[in-house]
């Protein structure tokens, strides 16, 4: 590039270099890259499951600027929930049953969204004798403690008139494990979530006995998504784009099946047609109604009836609704 003064009624001119030109592009790149504000972090906790697949696209759906977010799979939700509290999360997917229990220890977590609704399958082996829930007694039935899995197979087990903990032997084995288990026969039956009983019967060696919903108490409500109290107070617009997107995802599945499961199926190297059969028993699910309130509390009732909580926790403290509410109505998001 040559450039060209008039100095002294005579024209003189200067020729910068092409590694000249490139430090100085390179110069003003890094100048507008620091004067430009940072992309907003969000870290979200979740499992690498189709049923609790959406913050893995928050990206996707978020409102611009796209936020970097920060996917942090987990495998047991007590460890989210520890995450959550020790500030290495912003929200975290959770059970409701583990959401309950956190409230009714008083920790400073609330519910800001729902997450994904049935789910679950009480599985058999495929040649067994247990043809009904009432046949389990003496049986050993694989769960993990914590989960609403464990809430339903409970809840079952007393439907049938059977004592949870002396009818019948609760053994503690992972969810990725439970199928083997009941191929080798080391167990009788396992409650777990999608997609393990519809793989146990794609396999040939489980059978599926119940889908453990009772309309007439908890319904197929499962999951939520769980935020600390400080983190809500103290950035509550941020909290609440979280949330737009996790609504913004869920409705975009729902409202595209193949491409929910497509998705699903290239994230975690799920098999398609294994995630095609479960399908009709997961549900995704993001708002948090008056009906989903009243479950919340059915579940709450039957965990204290059941032993697992000793009280139960204040549900409007539990349940943050302002963000649904504002997302449901299109109004400001309402001050606690």
């Amino acid at each position: 590039m040559r450039l060209s003064l008039r100095k002294g009624g005579r024209e003189r001119s200067f020729m910068w270099s092409p590694l000249f030109l490139a430090a100085l592009a390179a110069l003003a790149a890094a100048f507008w890259a620091a004067a430009a504000p940072a992309a907003e972090v969000w870290r979200v906790g979740t499992w690498k499951t189709a049923q609790t697949i959406q913050p893995f696209v928050y990206a996707r759906y978020a409102a611009p600027p796209t936020p970097q977010v920060e996917v942090r799979p987990f495998t047991n939700p007590a460890d989210q929930k520890a995450a959550l509290l020790s500030g290495s999360l912003d929200m975290t997917g959770t059970t409701l049953a583990l959401a309950i229990q956190a409230a009714s220890r008083g920790e400073p977590v609330r519910l800001v969204a729902a997450l994904g609704n049935k789910c679950s399958a009480l599985v058999v082996a495929k040649d067994g004798p247990v043809r009904s829930p009432a046949q389990l007694k003496g049986r050993r039935i694989a769960y993990v403690p914590g989960t609403m899995h464990e809430i339903l197979l409970r809840e079952t087990l007393q439907r049938q008139g059977l004592d949870p903990d002396r009818d019948v032997t609760l053994m503690r084995i992972d969810f990725f494990d439970m199928g083997t288990a009941l191929a080798k026969g080391d167990i009788d039956a396992f409650l777990s979530g999608e997609p393990f009983p519809t793989q146990a019967v794609a396999q040939g060696y489980g059978r599926i006995l119940a889908y453990p919903y009772y309309g007439d108490s908890i319904g197929a409500i499962n999951s939520g998504m769980l935020m600390r109290e400080d983190f809500i107070r103290e950035r509550p617009q941020q909290a609440l784009r979280m949330v737009a997107a996790h609504k913004a995802a869920t409705e975009a599945f729902m409202a595209d099946k193949k491409l929910w499961l497509d998705t699903a199926a290239a994230l975690f190297h799920v098999d398609r047609a294994l995630l095609e059969a479960a399908a009709p028993n997961m549900e995704l699910a993001w708002d948090m109604d008056d009906v989903f309130l009243r479950r919340l509390a059915a579940l709450g009732a039957r965990m204290k009836a059941l032993g697992v909580i000793a009280a139960e926790p204040d549900y409007n403290r539990l349940v943050d609704r302002r963000f649904v509410d504002a997302l449901r109505t299109g109004r400001p998001l309402a001050h606690e």
